[in-house]
């Protein structure tokens, strides 16, 4: 019984193992080199083929220098308006969003950007604890080797946008037949706009919803200035 156990806690250290230097291999990795590929992208695929649907995914991957400040801008104000100064976690979003969701049926999200890119880049989908600690660590990780601007580029380039459109160049291509780098102001506070769920709402044909929350986006932009300063 005794080898047993031992031989059970020897898998247990060399999975550890294996997980931390694959996923610090990863991230260095990923420092460099353009994500090709998510889970979510891979699930999205998957839903797709067994609803007897064609698949559907467009991405192309850009250098932030490409993608419109407008839009840098425009996703900090709407999704995490400390990003710049948070250290990869917004402790006050979190309680906020919690005290928020026992009382309304809007479940309100309390992630900064940075675990967003770790849970897209690293991570299935799902709301259970072993996940947000793996989330939180991957977060940390992110912070540490790549810092805010790769963070953000990451970030725009691997979000989904709509259905099967994932990242800033296929959304603009798509919602508003030009490039990235070329997003107005609006256009961009409208792509943000859709985020909480983009594939349910569209930035080319906003409902009232939408155009309010392009609305107060745009008034949060204003505040902020006029780009990011990284």
């Amino acid at each position: 019984m005794k080898n047993i156990f031992r031989k059970i806690i020897r898998i247990f250290w060399k999975s550890l193992l294996w997980f931390f230097g694959l996923s610090i291999f990863s991230v260095i990795l990923f420092r460099f080199v353009p994500v090709p590929f998510t889970p979510l992208m891979i699930i999205r695929c998957v839903q797709q083929k067994m609803a007897g649907k064609e698949l559907k995914l467009s991405k192309t991957w850009e250098p932030l220098d490409k993608i419109s400040p407008n839009l840098q801008l425009a996703v900090v104000c709407s999704e995490d308006q400390n990003f710049l100064t948070d250290h990869g976690f917004d402790f006050q979003a979190m309680e906020d969003a919690y005290h928020h969701n026992e009382k309304s049926h809007y479940i309100r999200g309390g992630s900064t950007i940075s675990q967003e890119t770790a849970k897209n880049v690293f991570l299935w989908t799902g709301r259970n604890y072993i996940r947000k600690g793996i989330e939180a660590y991957f977060t940390v990780l992110i912070e540490g080797i790549w810092g805010k601007k790769r963070i953000m580029q990451v970030y725009l380039n691997v979000i989904e946008m709509g259905d099967g459109i994932y990242g800033a160049e296929a959304a603009s291509e798509k919602y508003f037949h030009k490039h990235a780098k070329d997003l107005t102001r609006s256009e961009a506070a409208l792509i943000a706009a859709v985020l909480p769920n983009p594939r349910r709402w569209n930035p080319a044909h906003p409902d009232a919803f939408v155009i309010d929350r392009q609305q107060w986006i745009l008034e949060q932009m204003n505040n902020l200035g006029g780009e990011l300063k990284y």
